[in-house]
């Protein structure tokens, strides 16, 4: 067992050095932050979608937004679309479960607005969609995946492909990604400087 954990660390520790080394994504992030500091700056919000492990990442990163990060401020407008699940429910039963987000943001997104969408494989259909139709409204779009090309690329104005393959070292990464851009976030508009 102490074999396997030992395996497990290692395996993390590699993605983790690639990420380090990739000057590419950390520039990304920072257009990313960027992005989003515009918008909520401007009195747009973020919409935040996902499947799975995924739909709780985005889930993670709306709480850590409207609540707090590392400090104490005023609350920021960001809504997971994973949430409510007499929309979920209403959606997939009348539309099916490929119109989930693409629904959604017909409905929430507005011109300005970033939405944030997490696939690991980069192929989820719902997911897909969504960012099909966050384009057509004139949202801001990007998307959070892993190792290769994905049918959601062309759709993502920003896209945070993290160096690997396996689901769990992806969605590792994502929540780092993550906790990363809410930090950008706050202390940008909120007080550099001010943990984080």
């Amino acid at each position: 067992m102490r074999q396997t954990i030992l395996r497990n660390l290692q395996d993390i520790q590699s993605v983790l050095n690639r990420v380090i080394e990739s000057e590419a994504l950390q520039s990304t992030l920072g257009d990313v932050a960027t992005r989003c500091i515009d918008a909520l700056r401007g009195g747009n919000k973020i919409l935040l979608a996902g499947n799975g492990g995924s739909a709780a990442d985005a889930q993670h990163i709306a709480g850590e937004l409207v609540s707090r990060f590392a400090f104490d401020r005023p609350g920021l407008p960001a809504v997971a679309l994973t949430t409510d699940t007499s929309v979920l429910t209403a959606i997939g039963n009348d539309y099916g479960y490929a119109q989930l987000f693409a629904r959604q943001v017909e409905a929430l997104g507005q011109r300005g607005d970033v939405l944030i969408a997490y696939s690991t494989s980069g192929n989820s259909e719902n997911i897909v969609r969504g960012l099909q139709v966050a384009r057509e409204r004139g949202l801001r779009t990007v998307g959070l995946t892993g190792a290769g090309s994905h049918r959601m690329d062309p759709f993502c104005d920003h896209l945070l492909a993290v160096p690997a393959e396996l689901t769990p070292r992806i969605q590792e990464v994502h929540l780092m990604l993550g906790h990363m851009l809410c930090g950008l976030i706050e202390q940008a508009m909120f007080g550099a400087g001010r943990g984080g």
